[in-house]
């Protein structure tokens, strides 16, 4: 008789990989793909702590993206999409689902722009893998920048109200997820300083900017365990909200990374995943 694997869920304790600030002066970057003749990749020097990390499974409902920046939807209906491996399939079939998901769990946004996807495979030949870095995909800096970018002559109007960046992410297993899972810290938990500005530097020229993470004790991490197909994590990169003087909205970044579980083996399987980027504007 087969023995199944073991479960991979509860509170553990796991290495995450941090970035320290960079010299005074210098600027920290990163190319997307191959680097300039005698330049580095990037410059980040990073390293790894120890950091607990609760797991969310039976509280789900009690994060929010004002508060957390990040949100668990669960009960999602089957998509339309079933392999995830065709671009324009994905754009036809998933992202409508998306776009309505977000209207449907946002109070009071009324215009999504999806303007990306990146699936990750577990295959060690994979383009795109799970990544093992604390960060976050956009800043103030780079938000305004997308829209600009997206919107076209609509950009200025919808600049002056709410506007947003919020990634839905999904596993594509067939089963629960049992390796390498998501982290990520309540935007309540993370302090400012400890957030760091790298420019993302495209190949055609574009620049934009990510946000590397130093590790602070006061970060609160969690995860959610053995997630499935029928729910979506709601990852908020930015929220305009949040600079605003007086605001509710607690920071409205959500610093995440992927991460070995302590309870994995070669026995589980390996995560695949997509998530869609989104400007979401309203209210």
């Amino acid at each position: 008789m087969a023995i199944s694997a073991p479960a991979v869920r509860g509170n553990v304790t796991a290495k995450l990989n941090f970035t320290r600030h960079p010299a005074e002066g210098q600027v920290a970057f990163n190319y997307v793909d191959g680097p300039p003749a005698g330049e580095p990749q990037n410059n980040l020097v990073k390293y790894s702590e120890d950091v607990p990390i609760t797991d969310v499974r039976g509280h789900e409902s009690e994060y929010t993206l004002d508060r957390d920046a990040f949100q668990i939807i669960q009960d999602v209906p089957e998509s339309k999409e079933k392999e995830f491996v065709d671009d324009d399939s994905i754009k036809a079939n998933y992202y409508p689902e998306v776009e309505k998901l977000l209207l449907d769990n946002i109070p009071g946004s009324n215009r999504i722009f999806l303007f990306d996807h990146t699936i990750r495979r577990a295959d060690p030949n994979a383009s795109r893998k799970a990544v093992q870095t604390v960060h976050i995909d956009q800043t103030a800096y780079s938000a305004e920048k997308r829209v600009h970018k997206h919107m076209g002559d609509d950009a200025e109007k919808l600049l002056q109200g709410r506007y947003r960046i919020v990634n839905v992410w999904r596993p594509l297993n067939k089963k629960p997820v049992e390796s390498m899972p998501l982290g990520f810290a309540s935007s309540a938990s993370l302090d400012q300083k400890d957030v760091i500005p790298v420019e993302h530097r495209y190949p055609h020229g574009y620049n934009g900017q990510t946000a590397a993470i130093a590790y602070n004790p006061s970060q609160k991490w969690h995860y959610l365990s053995e997630m499935t197909g029928n729910e979506r994590l709601l990852l908020e990169c930015f929220d305009s909200e949040s600079l605003k003087e007086g605001t509710t909205v607690d920071g409205g970044r959500v610093a995440h990374t992927a991460f070995e579980h302590p309870l994995t083996g070669p026995e589980h399987e390996g995560r695949e995943s997509i998530e869609v980027r989104a400007l979401v504007f309203g209210p």
